[in-house]
C-alpha cells in the first residue's frame, strides 16, 4: 500500500485513517459517503477544453493534490485506485445510465463491483443526480433504502443487473450493467464521446453537484439549487454572486 497517498486521500475526503485496515463493508460505506459528500461531481475541465486523464497518477493530482472533482470515469477510477490499496478485490463494468432514456443507450458510465470482507457491494462515486450515498449489496431483488429513497437490483436477460429506484410510488430503471470487467483502457473512448461528442450531456454547460447529509446541491450555469429533506430551493445568481458559489464546491472561477 502507498500509505502517504492513502492518508492524503483520506484527508482529502474529510476522514482519519484508520491504524489497521479491514475492507468490509462499514469501511466502505464510510468512505463512499465521505467521497460523495467532499468531492463534486464537475466537468469544468471539459466546458474549459482541457483534456482529461483517466490514468491513477493524474486523477490523484487532480482530486487529492488540486482539490478538485470530476465525473464518473475520473471519480470511480480514482475511488477503485483506493479501494484497492485498502485491500478491496475491485472490477470495473461499463453501464447503461437509462434514467430518463425512451430506448437503450450507449454504455457511457463507469461503476464498480466491490468484494469486501462480509459480501459483494456496488459502488458509484461519480453520479451528480440523486443516486444512493452509501454503497448497495449486489442482491437481486434486496430493497435497500437510505436516507428518504430507497433502491433495489433486478436482473434482465439482455441488460444484466438493473439499478432500480423507488420515485413518485414505483419502481424506475437508472442504470444496468453486464459482468464483462473492463480494463482503464476500455473507459478512455467512452469518456472522449463525453468529451466531443455534439449529442453529449456534458459539453453545453457547467455543471456541478456536492451530495450532503440531507440531499445534494447543485448549479447548472448560474442556477443553483439545494434539495434538503425532499424540498428543493431554487436561486438564479448573478456574476458577482457566483465565485462563492464555485467555492461551494471547493472550485475556483
Amino acid at each position: 500500500m502507498e500509505k502517504v497517498k492513502v492518508e492524503k486521500y483520506f484527508k482529502r475526503i474529510g476522514l482519519e485513517m484508520p491504524e489497521t485496515i479491514v475492507p468490509d463493508g462499514q469501511l466502505l460505506k464510510k468512505l463512499h459517503f465521505a467521497h460523495c459528500t467532499t468531492v463534486p461531481y464537475e466537468n469544468l475541465d471539459i466546458i474549459r477544453g482541457i483534456p482529461l486523464r483517466l490514468d491513477d497518477e493524474g486523477l490523484y493530482q487532480k482530486v487529492v493534490e488540486e482539490g478538485k472533482g470530476g465525473y464518473c470515469f475520473e471519480l470511480n477510477g480514482l475511488f477503485a485506485w483506493l479501494l484497492r490499496e485498502l485491500g478491496y478485490k475491485v472490477t470495473e463494468y461499463a453501464s447503461r445510465y437509462l434514467r430518463g432514456e425512451s430506448s437503450i443507450p450507449m454504455r457511457r458510465h463507469r461503476v464498480l463491483r466491490v468484494e469486501a470482507a462480509d459480501g459483494v457491494y456496488c459502488a458509484d462515486v461519480g453520479i451528480g443526480e440523486v443516486c444512493p450515498r452509501y454503497p448497495l449489496k449486489l442482491v437481486e431483488g434486496l430493497e435497500q433504502p437510505q436516507f428518504d429513497e430507497c433502491y433495489r437490483f433486478d436482473k434482465d436477460e439482455f441488460l444484466g443487473w438493473v439499478l432500480m429506484d423507488y420515485y413518485k410510488g414505483q419502481w424506475r430503471q437508472f442504470y444496468s450493467f453486464t459482468e464483462e470487467p473492463q480494463l482503464p483502457q476500455d473507459y478512455v473512448a467512452l469518456s472522449c464521446y463525453c468529451e466531443k461528442h455534439p449529442d453529449s450531456p456534458f459539453i453545453h454547460a457547467e455543471m456541478f453537484s456536492l451530495k450532503t447529509a440531507t440531499g445534494r446541491i447543485t448549479l447548472d450555469g448560474n442556477v443553483y439549487k439545494e434539495f434538503k429533506d425532499g424540498e428543493v430551493t431554487v436561486k438564479e445568481l448573478s456574476e458577482d454572486e457566483m465565485p462563492a458559489a464555485y467555492a461551494r464546491f471547493g472550485l475556483v472561477k
